[in-house]
């Protein structure tokens, strides 16, 4: 078997078992609400638009600006396409500016939207996709893990089995190819 072939299938089988994982995470935590399978859509969707973001990227004459630049344009088309919708869905006043409230807004506005942002761009100049890609299925496992640590949730072995199967994902993905000498990995 080809070299590159083998890239290919322990790539596809790291992005498979990550996500295994993530499903096996997930399985049966259903919330009590009819209705919860929404949420469940809404999520995927926001993977999908991830995902199309980061190829628009790459694909485009964006790939050659600096980070600093792309997530100027993404935040400022985002406001100019989302500011008119708000009140259309409910969203037309800003309510009490209360210190929760403005701590909530700064760390959606300098971490979240800035600092992450920022930093995934610029590694997008000097990795490739898909071995940064297979990195965001950790983001769901963060969430439950920092949900043990401090609400006091119950780890489950499922939960842990999960863990191991998308930390092995991430790790499939990430070899390097045999004889390979891109440095881009």
């Amino acid at each position: 078997m080809r070299a590159g072939r083998t890239t290919a299938l322990a790539t596809l089988g790291g992005i498979s078992l990550a996500f295994a994982g993530i499903v096996l995470a997930f399985a049966g935590k259903g919330g009590a609400r009819p209705n919860a399978w929404i949420g469940d859509v809404l999520g995927v969707l926001a993977a999908v638009g991830w995902a199309a973001t980061t190829v628009l990227i790459r694909a485009s004459k964006l790939a050659s600006i600096s980070a600093t630049r792309v997530l100027f344009y993404q935040l400022a088309t985002s406001t100019a396409l989302l500011l008119p919708i708000a009140p259309l869905v409910g969203e037309a006043t800003i309510g009490a500016l209360t210190l929760p409230v403005v701590l909530a807004l700064a760390y959606q506005g300098v971490i979240v939207a800035f600092a992450s942002y920022l930093t995934w761009f610029w590694l997008l100049t000097r990795h490739l996709t898909g071995r940064l890609m297979v990195f965001s299925f950790l983001t769901p496992l963060f969430g439950v893990a920092f949900g043990v640590l401090f609400l006091g949730e119950r780890l489950t072995t499922s939960f842990i089995v999960a863990a191991i199967c998308v930390a092995t994902g991430i790790v499939l993905v990430n070899l390097p190819a045999a004889g390979s000498c891109d440095h881009r990995q």
